[in-house]
């Protein structure tokens, strides 16, 4: 079977960023941000980004151009003879089936807040009732499964059309949107009385405050942050690889993804962070941010439903791009894998995480009491495995079968990578990306754990 490519270069860089975009970098960025001192712990985001995220990416990449296959196929074609690296294949796509039975849920909230600003349902309403609405949700098995369930189906048609006329059309045209939207909310953000304030706080580098925070958290917070937001290790990105056509370098559209993601995170804050100092709310941790405190601020202010409207059409922009990207590594695979057609991928893919997907749901209502992972709910327990465990491995996976003999081999991973015109990747870092890069990522796998 012949495999599709990207109809553009803008659909390809516009799909890789739209995996990479999602909730983490709108709520979590600008939260993180605020925790670790504003503007110091940006800078070290960067450079983190630029030493860790880029080189891991462009591996990702390399595995998938040059097998042209997703991710157990694509070790099998390239690993030596005898060896079993692509074991890892199938924690990967273990992985993306476990990163959607919650992200799905989460995604539903985005487009149910969405809805719900459009309709009025928050008109009037101020303090405890705006957090109430988040609350009556939660409570509701029936309104949960039903966001999450448009949320699936929808995703699955537009992948069953195809790379070109479904993922690459819609997504394209929707990350077009969603930058729009972002640049106009933050530009509204920026006119709020006040606003002075919550940009220098966010932009301006405040050693004082981050020695608050003691340096050394900022250093390891920035690394976690700039590590976790590209979605690497569960090959979500190497099948993008495998649609990718030979004319570019892997280092350069990588960097281009990385400023796509990152340009992305950074206007978030500049939405959040003058609207909370203009209405003197403390930017808070977590889903309270975008579900309550956000709200209350849009309630608030002149015109507020338009701006809540906008706000959660761009968050479920950000979530259904994901959405949508992990979608098709699951169709890819089991393309791959056994042999199927789209169609039947589709249609089995589609009833698994549709009922794989209710645990999460029903995490928050009749089945509040479980715990699976020591305190952590359904939605915790999830998201553990899979960003203390399985990115963090599988990224230090990919690396190892990249830079050393018993791989792939870095010779060949860089002749992949500096294949085409643009950026090329230097010889000159193979001691960097075989023994200090290996430690950083076990940093992070170590910290993730404690």
């Amino acid at each position: 079977m012949k495999r599709e490519n990207f109809q553009s270069r803008l659909g390809f860089i516009l799909v890789s960023a739209g995996c990479a975009i999602g909730i983490g970098n709108v709520w979590k960025f600008p939260y993180v941000t605020g925790l670790y001192g504003g503007g110091v712990f940006v800078l070290f985001y960067l450079l983190f980004l630029v030493i860790m995220g880029v080189p891991v990416l462009t591996m990702e990449l390399a595995v998938g151009r040059a097998s042209k296959r997703s991710a157990v196929e694509g070790y099998r074609a390239l690993e030596p003879a005898g060896s079993k690296w692509h074991i890892h294949g199938w924690f990967a796509v273990l992985g993306c089936y476990l990163l959607m039975m919650y992200y799905t849920t989460v995604s539903g909230w985005m487009l149910g807040y969405f809805v719900k600003f459009l309709t009025g349902t928050f008109t009037g309403l101020q303090g405890d009732a705006v957090d109430g609405v988040f609350g009556a949700m939660l409570g509701n098995p029936g309104e949960m499964a039903l966001w999450m369930a448009i949320t699936v189906i929808a995703g699955f048609f537009v992948c069953s059309f195809g790379l070109q006329k479904g993922l690459e059309r819609v997504t394209k045209w929707m990350m077009l949107g969603l930058l729009c939207l972002i640049v106009v909310l933050a530009v509204h953000s920026l006119t709020l009385p006040g606003a002075g304030e919550g940009v220098a706080f966010y932009l301006l580098p405040n050693w004082g405050r981050a020695m608050e925070s003691g340096i050394g958290s900022v250093i390891t917070g920035a690394m976690n942050q700039a590590f976790f937001t590209l979605s690497l290790g569960v090959g979500a990105m190497e099948i993008f690889g495998s649609y990718m056509s030979r004319e570019h370098t892997l280092t350069g559209e990588s960097v281009r993804i990385c400023a796509l993601d990152t340009f992305v995170a950074v206007l978030a804050g500049l939405i959040i962070f003058p609207a909370c100092f203009s209405y003197n709310v403390q930017p808070d941790a977590g889903p309270a941010l975008i579900f309550m405190t956000l709200p209350k601020i849009f309630v608030n202010m002149a015109g507020g439903r338009l701006w809540g409207t906008l706000f959660f059409l761009f968050m479920t922009f950000a979530s259904f791009s994901t959405v949508l990207a992990v979608f098709e590594n699951l169709l890819s695979s089991c393309m791959d894998n056994f042999g199927w057609s789209r169609a039947k991928a589709v249609v089995i893919n589609l009833v698994f995480i549709l009922v794989a997907s209710l645990p999460c749901v029903f995490g928050y209502n009749i089945w509040s009491d479980l715990h699976i992972i020591g305190p952590r709910d359904v939605l915790d327990s999830e998201d553990f495995i899979v960003s203390n465990l399985l990115l963090p491995i599988g990224s230090l996976v990919y690396l190892l079968f990249c830079v050393t003999r018993w791989g792939w081999g870095f010779d060949k991973y860089l002749a992949e990578a500096n294949d085409g015109k643009g950026l090329k990747m230097s010889p000159a870092l193979k001691p960097y990306l075989q023994f200090v890069l290996p430690i950083l990522i076990l940093v992070i796998l170590v910290q993730g754990l404690l």
